[in-house]
């Protein structure tokens, strides 16, 4: 597979009305195509057979042939020095690959590596008083210190002090933009970009280069930085905002809420409250109830007391022993056994509930699962 033209079919999708990263995903799972330009070797009788695309969409993709846009998208890349990473290549953030909707393609400046990494988003207003600048100055250092990554948007307030701290303690961060990567918003953030770049960090983004910051844009940069993180942050919100959507997406992307408690009556500390107040975010005073709950790191190597387990000894289901020998030895997050398996995690969560009950597997902290 040449990954140039793949990368180039993939922006042309993008380009493609109605098709949206998600449905563009499954046309390209349902019509079984290796390489994503050999979508448009198929015609609307071969796309209409993709349960879900429908004839609209079908019609729009079988007349493109707006080549000219993309490849001008490409030579900006070049000129930008920019990197793009598809969905399926190396260093795609591998739990991004496991939401709803991930980008089929991100442009991207500054060391891929850290996408390898375990990342937790800090989040929170653009307009944050002392107490909400001092804790995420207070939680972001204490995150890279613990060889965690710190992911934010690059907004004001919150996201440029999580950054700005990682990058003066020596660790880590990634930036979402909600514009094109040659497009810093604010403007003003800049020289911060610079800094997260030669620091060995990243800046990335799912639009393409000279894309403006519209409005639209940032609910789905909010998607892809809790999406690609182990848990999200809310450091301090209001009941509406950004914050507020990032800490949804994460609850619906089964990742882990995170929320520093404010005094009574602090306007713009209500949607943390509200947060803890429904069992919607767990309340942290120390790093600890962060690192106990992520899971980032799991002792393989360590000899089991067990000569037989204790799954093996019960009765179960094939499906239900497959699972067991898939977890057996070793601690899987739901979102690997739904790659490995090829289930989504929401048939695969009450099964690990049946296992559980049965004795046959225990769930760690961050949705981590194992044998017994």
């Amino acid at each position: 597979m040449s990954r140039k033209r793949h990368h180039r079919a993939l922006i042309a999708l993008s380009l493609v009305p109605e098709m949206g990263p998600g449905r563009a995903k499954k046309l390209l799972q349902l019509t079984g195509v290796e390489s994503a330009d050999q979508l448009f070797d198929l015609n609307i009788r071969d796309y209409l057979k993709a349960d879900g695309i429908g004839k609209q969409v079908s019609k729009y993709l079988s007349e493109f042939d707006d080549w000219e846009a993309v490849d001008k998208i490409l030579l900006r890349t070049e000129k930008i020095a920019a990197t793009l990473i598809a969905f399926d290549d190396d260093h795609y953030p591998k739990l991004l690959k496991h939401i709803y909707d991930p980008p089929l393609i991100l442009w991207c400046k500054g060391d891929l590596s850290v996408l390898d990494e375990p990342g937790i988003a800090v989040v929170g207003t653009r307009n944050p008083g002392s107490y909400g600048l001092k804790q995420s100055e207070y939680w972001s250092q204490k995150l890279v210190q613990n060889g965690i990554t710190v992911n934010s948007g690059l907004a004001y307030g919150v996201d440029a002090k999580a950054h700005q701290t990682a990058v003066e303690n020596g660790g880590k961060t990634v930036a979402v933009l909600g514009s094109g990567i040659d497009v810093i918003y604010p403007a003003k953030n800049k020289p911060l970009a610079k800094r997260i770049i030669d620091s060995g960090g990243l800046i990335m983004s799912e639009f393409p280069p000279g894309t403006k910051p519209d409005a639209g844009n940032f609910p789905g940069r909010n998607r892809i930085v809790s999406g690609m993180s182990h848990g999200v942050l809310v450091v301090e919100s209001g009941v509406k905002g950004g914050s507020m959507i990032t800490a949804r997406y994460a609850l619906d992307q089964n990742r882990e809420v995170f929320v520093v408690p404010h005094q009574l009556g602090y306007i713009k500390g209500k949607g943390c409250n509200y947060l803890i107040q429904n069992g919607q975010g767990k309340l942290v005073r120390d790093i600890d109830d962060i690192l106990e709950e992520i899971s980032v790191e799991t002792n393989t190597n360590k000899p089991s007391e067990k000569t037989v387990s204790t799954w093996r000894s019960l009765s179960l289901t094939d499906d239900e022993s497959k699972l067991c020998e898939m977890l057996d030895g070793k601690s899987l997050h739901i979102d690997q056994i739904s790659e490995i398996t090829g289930q989504p995690t929401f048939k695969l969560l009450p099964q690990m509930l049946t296992l559980e009950l049965k004795g046959a597997i225990t769930q760690k902290a961050g949705k981590y699962f194992e044998a017994c």
